[in-house]
């Protein structure tokens, strides 16, 4: 009787030997031989389960970005009774790829990064894992909002606070006047940061407790607008 191959785990295990290479050498530096020595298959076994290098690349960025989202999601079913504030907190900080653990995933996020520039499909890719991330940083922070309540008294973080989806600029913070919080343009925002900070703790310029503290202080204003008490537990990380 023939062997049954399992095919998902097999790209799986291609998927993990070209973020090793990519890695080392970058994706351009990276070869459908080299992945296959590297996972320890036949040439023939990566060429059935990707046709083409380009292929392989598309599915080890999604694969990257299937992990990051798995940590997320583990981190949120761990505390199924802490806040929406202290979720945020914990999400960005696996966003960030700041612990010493995911250094290596972090470089080759970046060089993922880097070859999409000149390569659309790439792009493409990474754009959907963005997007993803965003909507989850969107609804905790919605979920904050609405648990806070409407607060009283004047200028930001004591105002009132409206919470809206459609991208409302609100209004002048310096008249003391109410300013509607768009979750979407927060989380947007917080993503910027969360990635940017990945690049700075790569090149040495931020240590990863620097740029934890960046993440912290960026988080509470965050919850000082919204009139969130800022989480004990939920410094990022």
């Amino acid at each position: 009787m023939p062997k049954q191959v399992d095919y998902e785990s097999r790209r799986r295990r291609i998927a993990d030997a070209v973020c090793r290479l990519a890695d080392e050498h970058g994706p351009e530096g990276v070869s459908m031989r080299d992945v296959a020595a590297r996972a320890q298959v036949s040439l023939g076994a990566v060429q059935r389960c990707f046709r083409t290098k380009e292929e392989m690349l598309l599915f080890a960025v999604e694969h990257v970005g299937e992990r990051l989202t798995e940590r997320v999601r583990a981190r949120l079913v761990r505390g199924p009774a802490q806040s929406a504030a202290t979720a945020l907190g914990h999400t960005a900080g696996e966003v960030a790829l700041l612990r010493e653990e995911h250094r290596a995933e972090a470089r080759v996020w970046l060089a993922f990064v880097a070859q999409a520039a000149v390569s659309e499909p790439l792009a493409d890719k990474l754009r959907t894992s963005y997007a993803d991330l965003q909507d989850v940083f969107s609804r905790l922070i919605a979920e904050a909002a609405e648990s806070a309540g409407p607060s009283t008294g004047n200028g930001p973080g004591t105002g009132d606070s409206s919470v809206t989806g459609k991208g409302t600029a609100g209004d002048d913070p310096a008249g003391g006047v109410p300013v509607a919080l768009d979750p979407w343009r927060e989380a947007r925002s917080l993503l910027a940061l969360t990635d940017g900070l990945t690049s700075h703790v790569l090149i040495g310029h931020l240590s990863p407790e620097e740029a934890q503290d960046v993440l912290h202080a960026h988080l509470a204003l965050l919850w000082e607008r919204l009139g969130v008490t800022t989480p004990v537990s939920g410094k990022a990380g």
